[in-house]
């Protein structure tokens, strides 16, 4: 068995990270597998909408805490593995937000450090009810910095913070009050709720979901002023868009639209 198992329900792609025995932590491995298949939707138009899931009994526990482990028996005490690992990871996430297909994590058990980082970056989440989120390193003596990047862009900072700080868990029905997660449902429900919103995405216009997901990153990071410059162009290329004027005839005309993409 693969420790990255995907399969495709017409245009919506569906990972799982298949490594139950270690709670699929992000192990090299694991990273590695998620990189490349990333990296392949990128460029992948029949495809839509992603689903990231976990086998087992959890999500995802964060990074592989036997790995890190052994990466210190290196003469540097595990400087440079460190700095590597964290870089690889950081790109995954940067990536997972720039592909043009919205990503969302269908959540169960555990989410916790970089487990809980994966969760937050991805575009939007729906939990199973007992599903329990920390950024808990700070219990083991290292601070969840990396995760805390995510994190502190889902939530409120105070409530980031002290998640940081005291390393103590969070419900799932808490993690949806403060936005990080989109909604929370019983377990039984899980894969048919985030199928449905998979689909609900998928069904759009994937050109319109592709411009817009790159501007909602982008826009955030910009100055008011810039933000709505930035986003005025945006929708001017939209506009422009030939399946765009065929959406705004067939809503005028009431009919359903003939789109090409």
């Amino acid at each position: 068995m693969a420790i990255l198992e995907r399969h495709d329900t017409g245009a919506i792609a569906h990972l799982e990270m298949n490594a139950p025995e270690r709670l699929n932590a992000l192990s090299d491995e694991m990273l590695a597998a998620l990189q490349a298949e990333f990296d392949t939707l990128r460029d992948d138009r029949s495809i839509r909408a992603v689903i990231l899931s976990g086998a087992g009994k959890a999500f995802c526990a964060g990074h592989d805490l036997k790995q890190m482990t052994a990466g210190r028996q290196a003469e540097d005490g595990g400087k440079a593995y460190f700095k590597d690992l964290f870089d690889r990871c950081a790109r995954m996430m940067m990536t997972v937000q720039s592909l043009p297909q919205p990503v969302i994590a269908r959540v169960h058990g555990i989410a916790t450090a970089a487990g809980c980082q994966l969760v937050a970056t991805c575009d939007m989440a729906v939990a199973a009810e007992g599903t329990r989120f920390g950024v808990n390193g700070v219990n083991i003596g290292l601070f969840c910095s990396t995760p805390m990047v995510a994190l502190s862009r889902n939530i409120p900072r105070k409530q980031a913070f002290e998640m940081l700080t005291t390393g103590q868990f969070i419900e799932a029905t808490r993690a949806a009050e403060l936005g990080l997660v989109n909604r929370v449902v019983p377990a039984q429900q899980l894969a048919d709720e985030t199928q449905t919103l998979a689909a609900t995405v998928a069904g759009k216009l994937g050109a319109a979901v592709r411009i817009g997901k790159e501007a909602f990153y982008r826009q955030q990071m910009l100055p008011l002023d810039q933000a709505y410059a930035y986003t005025g162009d945006v929708m001017v290329e939209n506009m422009l868009y030939r399946d765009t004027k065929e959406g705004i005839a067939a809503f005028i005309e009431k009919r359903d639209p003939d789109w090409n993409q």
